[in-house]
């Protein structure tokens, strides 16, 4: 009797930790629906922003968020999972192997802020490239790494020995074994990490502020060593820096960045469970 209500009683907490973190969330993501979906328009999406940023659109910001994504991912996918292969497939467990591994958890927890400095640091002064896209998408790529690396390092070793060992009782190297058999078996977590990686990305605003987001540019950036405006940085500058901002746009703004977050993570849902369909263990 006394084990029953113990877990009587631990289902009920569980429940109630759930609530306790779903209930806030709903309430912020009700609150932002409520009060930015009459800033919503076709203007807002597809306008310059004028007037102080208090009429038009942000249409650059939009597309300033998107470029950012995009470099990061040009940037940080393909090292990303090529350091994840490298460490799951072929790095002996060394030393060495054990501080890169120490090293990588360890930058995944470092504040984007100091991700933020290190690219004005290298990219903006250094290396000269400016407070431009390309530095921005640079910094954010180095900022992502270790999400991407950590999760796709553990979806590789989950894949079962036994596929390596078929394809190398059939000739095949391991490359082969690597890039036909234990890849397509892992890509689910990979593009889980990959996706957080990005979305991790698409909402920062503390590196974008010191290498490439503009306070106000209506207009779009024409190449990749120009600034940009992205949402996460305006939603930052209306809320803080304009005063008599309507209170409307604010949430309006938010409330496409939430649209976008949450359609880019729908769309790795879809992607992730194609692939799970197709996996064979």
């Amino acid at each position: 009797m006394n084990r029953y209500l113990t877990q009587h009683v631990g289902f009920i907490l569980l429940g109630l930790s759930t609530l306790l973190v779903v209930v806030p969330i709903l309430v912020v993501v009700g609150a932002i629906v409520v009060w930015g979906a009459g800033a919503i328009s076709w203007e807002f999406l597809t306008a310059m922003p004028r007037g102080g940023m208090k009429a038009g659109g942000i249409f650059p910001a939009i597309v300033g968020t998107l470029l950012l994504t995009l470099g990061t991912a040009v940037a940080a996918i393909p090292v990303g999972i090529g350091g994840a292969i490298y460490l799951a497939e072929y790095a002996r467990d060394t030393w060495l192997t054990r501080a890169i591994r120490l090293a990588i958890v360890n930058l995944a927890g470092i504040p984007s802020v100091v991700y933020g400095l290190f690219g004005l640091g290298l990219f903006v002064l250094f290396l000269g490239l400016g407070t431009s896209i390309l530095a921005g998408s640079l910094t954010l790529a180095i900022m992502t790494l270790p999400i991407i690396i950590s999760t796709a390092e553990e979806s590789l070793r989950a894949v079962p020995t036994e596929f390596r060992t078929v394809s190398a009782s059939l000739g095949g190297t391991r490359w082969q074994g690597i890039r036909n058999i234990v890849l397509p078996q892992a890509t689910p977590g990979i593009i889980t990490g990959v996706i957080l990686g990005l979305l991790r990305a698409a909402g920062e605003t503390a590196p974008i502020l010191f290498t490439v987001a503009a306070f106000f540019l209506p207009r779009l950036p024409r190449s990749p060593l120009e600034q940009t405006m992205a949402l996460p940085y305006h939603l930052y500058v209306i809320s803080t820096q304009v005063p008599g901002m309507p209170l409307e746009i604010k949430y309006g703004t938010a409330l496409v960045l939430l649209v976008l977050v949450l359609s880019m993570n729908v769309v790795a849902t879809v992607i992730r469970s194609y692939f799970r369909r197709r996996r064979q263990w």
